[in-house]
């Protein structure tokens, strides 16, 4: 693999059309059923009111009783409620059309390729028409991005795909072979322009719909670390070559770990390598992310067993210098931590093995586990907030958990 990055020319897109589906409509709303009702004799009506007494009685001594049971349960509702799915894959991620809030889409394994037009509550799985089943099933689709009707899908075997309308209609752009690493994150810029990632650290962006892609990078990771071998960041001598966990904040500044989970890397506009960055603890790392989506905030980092920390805001992205983190005081039993979500700047949720989830209502600093949410036979992987009203938490078996608002306790 060359250690420059530069153009890509990736060819002309193919159009990809949807199969039909000759399924019922389920956002048609259904007639409601007619009751019917028996005369009731005299008879009936004396038996009818010594019921209505017996249980009026029944009611007047058991209510302290009652009353304590309906509050106990009703300080065990819950804050998710999970959708019935299609189907009982992995789901990857999920993203709504900017300019038509309540249509979305979600993509996973197995080619699993659902739409919705009600703002999560219902899916339907989506199919193309000049894909061979058995190839679809093959595909995984990994990551969904959109910027107003423009949108992007990438997966495994490497397949890119991207729509101008919304997802009425979706273009397969070809994946160069001349691409370094296989593309891990796409996020959509607006029409035509994107911005996509890849496991070996390349940044590209196109602004003609994937025809050509202009690199961001100028050094591999792997050049990079030959470089700075001595600077002493610990794992570095063990790179496997590859990234996990690309995430990218608002204004396009990048974290990375590395596949083993050894040490975390860090990348900005305007800066022509990666930077690789010692962790702050003997536990290899397991998940990272930006507060609220923006470096500005800070960043969070989780580590194997279950510890998890904060930075500082404005963390600094030109030192070479690793970043401090606070610990929180979450106690997941061992569980590692799979993502963390910031649905204000104080109410956060997090992710854990086991289909666990727990909430801050303090940026971290006390933590409560959601009721009912570990008898899910499934693990949660990935939360996403798109407003304070609407969020929802992506798992194995088609696991889909959607935010319930107004359900805070």
């Amino acid at each position: 693999m060359n250690s420059k990055f530069g153009y890509i020319t990736s060819g002309h897109p193919t159009f990809l059309p949807f199969l039909k589906n000759k399924q019922s409509n389920p956002f048609k709303k259904r007639k409601s059923s007619i009751g019917i009702y028996m005369k009731e004799t005299n008879q009936g009506k004396e038996n009818s009111i010594r019921r209505k007494l017996i249980k009026s009685f029944s009611l007047i001594s058991l209510f302290p009783w009652s009353l304590k049971k309906a509050l106990a349960e009703d300080k065990k509702k819950t804050n998710w409620k999970q959708v019935n799915l299609p189907v009982d894959t992995v789901l990857f991620d999920l993203d709504f059309v900017k300019d038509s809030p309540n249509h979305g889409w979600l993509v996973g394994s197995k080619g699993t390729f659902l739409e919705t037009l009600d703002g999560g509550e219902n899916w339907i799985p989506r199919t193309f028409a000049n894909l061979d089943p058995d190839e679809e099933l093959t595909y995984r689709f990994e990551n969904i991005s959109f910027s107003g009707n423009d949108g992007w899908v990438i997966g495994k075997p490497a397949i890119m795909l991207h729509t101008k309308d919304g997802g009425k209609s979706w273009l397969r752009v070809p994946v160069s072979p001349k691409l370094p690493g296989e593309p891990i994150s796409i996020t959509a810029l607006g029409p035509d322009y994107a911005e996509m990632t890849t496991s070996s650290g390349a940044v590209y962006v196109t602004d003609n719909g994937g025809r050509n892609w202009k690199a961001q990078v100028k050094e591999t990771i792997d050049s990079t670390l030959n470089r700075t071998i001595s600077s002493g960041v610990s794992g570095a001598s063990y790179f496997t070559g590859s990234i996990i966990g690309v995430i990218r904040d608002l204004k396009g500044k990048y974290l990375a770990i590395s596949s083993r989970g050894n040490f975390f890397l860090t990348w900005q506009p305007g800066q022509e390598f990666w930077i690789p960055r010692a962790r702050e603890t003997s536990r290899r790392i397991q998940s990272m992310g930006f507060i609220q989506g923006d470096s500005k905030n800070g960043v969070w980092m989780s580590t194997r067993g279950g510890g998890l920390g904060f930075t500082e805001s404005n963390v600094d992205f030109d030192s070479v210098n690793g970043f401090d983190f606070i610990s929180s005081p979450i106690k997941t039993g061992g569980y590692g931590i799979l993502d963390v979500a910031f649905k204000t700047k104080d109410e956060l949720w997090v992710a854990c093995g086991g289909g666990i989830l727990y909430k801050s209502m303090n940026r971290g600093k006390t933590w409560e586990k959601e009721p009912e949410t570990e008898k899910i036979t499934g693990n949660l992987y990935k939360i996403k907030f798109f407003n304070s009203e609407s969020g929802f938490v992506l798992g194995s078996n088609g696991v889909l958990l959607k935010y319930l608002p107004g359900k805070n306790y």
